[in-house]
């Protein structure tokens, strides 16, 4: 339970069915335990709006502090991607390394069969094996940042929220059984990034960053950046570079190239890509699926492109889009879908 009104909602939902049933709230970030200000997790007001709510509905509640943890499998990773110049997705890891990693072992030897969690997602059954879903609430959906999640994980997980249509009825649920986060404000951010990312990353990455050229499409030097982590790949503001022209296009960052400290700028039309190279592929079913059609969510909150696999690799493969997509940025997951259905994924290294 993070003290958001998903996770208290979910945990409502489970005693109602009369499980037995307990909650935990994980402090999982150096410093956690004194954060005042409330950013939808950690927080001193997010552990006792949870604590408020576990109970309201009679669960003993407990806080565990995964601190450690979090720093070497999210916040290590996090830094060194960005720092590497490309752009990662610390929730992916999160759900797979802490969520449904740590968190999962340890409830299993307390005693508990399953996780409960106020993710928006669902899941099913083929056979023998556990399928991942997207949630019914599409503007919600998170099945995205769980696609790492395989069997053992999956069997284990329950997402009581996933089936909900709106978020305004997941509320009014809320209200009508007298939970205290029903009104509570959405968390936008990472969790353990205190200012704007840009602040954060300044200090996070002290040292690892300098400056270099910025050149356009036909590789002539017309700016200077102040280091690769703070830019992505479709950015178009805070370049610092003069319009060629008073009336020339908008230019964006098209490639970030870490070899040479260099970001390339051009029209929108330079982020159009048709090819994707995946790495770290990561497949829900016991087999990869073979399928080859597909469609593929490039961001979180991305829309579903068509997709072709044109190459499987030992750990990875090469994704051909119907239509070419702009702002594929790598660092971020390509997830593959079967209409509904998570089949996997991986980290995009790479696009042409």
């Amino acid at each position: 339970m993070s003290g958001g009104v998903d996770s208290s909602v979910a945990a409502a939902r489970v005693c109602e069915r009369g499980l037995n049933a307990f909650a935990v709230t994980l402090a999982m970030w150096p410093g956690s335990a004194e954060r005042t200000r409330d950013r939808g997790c950690c927080s001193v007001d997010a552990v006792e709006d949870a604590r408020r709510v576990a109970a309201t509905l009679g669960l003993p509640h407990y806080v565990w502090n995964l601190e450690g943890e979090f720093e070497r499998a999210v916040i290590r990773p996090f830094e060194d991607a960005y720092a590497a110049g490309v752009t990662p997705n610390p929730c992916t890891r999160c759900n797979e390394q802490i969520k449904f990693g740590r968190l999962l072992q340890r409830v299993l030897a307390a005693g508990a069969t399953h996780l409960a969690t106020g993710h928006y997602a669902r899941t099913g059954r083929r056979q023998d094996d556990a399928t991942l879903h997207r949630s019914r609430e599409a503007r919600r959906d998170q099945s995205y940042v769980l696609h790492r999640l395989g069997q053992d994980q999956l069997r284990r997980a329950v997402f009581p929220v996933g089936a909900l249509e709106t978020k305004a009825a997941l509320r009014a649920e809320a209200q009508a059984r007298g939970l205290a986060t029903a009104a509570k404000p959405e968390s936008q951010d990472l969790c353990f990034v205190e200012t704007t990312m840009a602040s954060d990353l300044e200090q996070r990455l002290a040292g690892r960053f300098r400056p270099g050229p910025i050149l356009d499409a036909d590789g002539r030097r017309i700016g200077t950046h102040r280091g690769l982590p703070f830019y992505t790949v479709g950015q178009r503001s805070g370049l610092g570079i003069a319009p060629a022209t008073p009336d020339a296009a908008p230019r964006y960052v098209a490639e970030i190239r870490s070899t040479d400290n260099t970001l390339v700028v051009g029209p929108r039309e330079a982020l159009q890509r048709t090819l994707i190279d995946v790495a770290g592929c990561s497949w829900v079913g016991a087999a990869p699926p073979s399928a080859t059609d597909c469609v593929v969510q490039l961001r979180a909150h991305g829309a579903p492109l068509d997709a072709v696999v044109i190459e499987r690799r030992d750990d990875g493969a090469r994704l051909r889009l119907v239509r070419p997509a702009a702002q594929v940025s790598p660092g971020q997951a390509a997830v593959l879908y079967r209409d509904d259905e998570v089949l996997g994924g991986g980290v995009i290294t790479g696009a042409a």
